[in-house]
This record gives structure tokens, sequence and C-alpha cells, in this order.
């Protein structure tokens, strides 16, 4: 039913760009709790891929370099998979070759983050909690390393600003 709700326009992020990330929690394939909240002073990349979807194969391997790359920098990758439940064998096989976790999309609550219904969809939050890339906005973007070093190291290199 979460399926449903996500791919057939729950509430919208639409329009959310540079204002607070909507919540995110998930449980991840290895039984981990995943809490946007709890990530807040990282750079946060949300990706949705699926196993079926060529697009998606290719960018993983680029998120999953420079996340190595930056990972002791405050970088932090969430990949959320968009498959039916048979292909969790594949998908088990696929993750395993990131070091980053992965979950399910029925294993996701995020009704903020509106309608998933094209692959791949990135959104990247700021050390602030700030929604700075909206990739269901209609920024369509399949994302290398040339790009993400470009888009996210000033994201990267900026400080998170003192919680009060």
């Amino acid at each position: 039913m979460l399926l449903l709700l996500l791919l057939c326009g729950a509430a919208q992020a639409r329009g959310l760009e540079n204002r607070a990330a909507p919540a995110l929690h998930a449980t991840t394939l290895d039984g981990s709790s995943y809490s946007l909240a709890a990530h807040r002073g990282e750079l946060v990349i949300v990706n949705f891929w699926a196993s079926w979807c060529a697009p998606c194969q290719e960018e993983l391997p680029a998120f999953e370099a420079y996340y190595r790359a930056h990972r002791d920098e405050g970088l932090s990758v969430l990949a959320i998979n968009t498959d039916d439940p048979e292909q969790l064998d594949k998908v088990r096989h696929i993750a395993a070759q990131y070091s980053f976790p992965t979950a399910l999309i029925a294993q996701l609550q995020a009704p903020g983050y509106g309608r998933i219904w094209r692959l791949p969809i990135s959104f990247v939050i700021d050390r602030d909690g700030v929604l700075r890339f909206d990739g269901g906005a209609g920024q369509r973007k399949l994302w290398d390393l040339p790009s993400l070093e470009q888009e996210l190291r000033p994201l990267l290199q900026a400080t998170a600003a003192p919680t009060r």
C-alpha cells in the first residue's frame, strides 16, 4: 500500500527546494534504521533506483566512488530500491556491491517526497537539512563523477549552521 501511495502521488516535495527537507525514515536491508534527522550535519544523497533501470545501474557506481572518496567529510548516501518484493534476492545482490545503505521502498516512510514515477531520481539535502536538489521537480539528471564533484563539492565544503 505504501508503494501505491508513493507512486500515485502522496504529498509532494515539488517546489520545496531550498526549504527544509521532508522527513524520511527507512529500514535498510541489513535491518538498521535510517533517519534523515539523524544525519543532520551531513550532506545526504537519497537515490531511488530499480534493478531493471539501466540509467540507475550507470549512476550507482558514481555514487559509490564519490561516497568512498568523501564519506569521511560527512557525505551520506541512502539508496531506495523500488523493485517488487519478489526481486529481493536480485536487489540484495546488486546492493552488496555498494558500501552505502540500501532500503526497499516498502520499508520507507517519506510521504513528503511525493510521487516517484521515473527512475533514477535523487534528492540532495545539505548539512542544515535543506533540500538543495529535488530530482522529482522536473530536474532530470543522471549523476556521474564530474557532475557530483561540480555540484556537490561546494555543499560538502560548507559547514552546518550551529543548532540552537
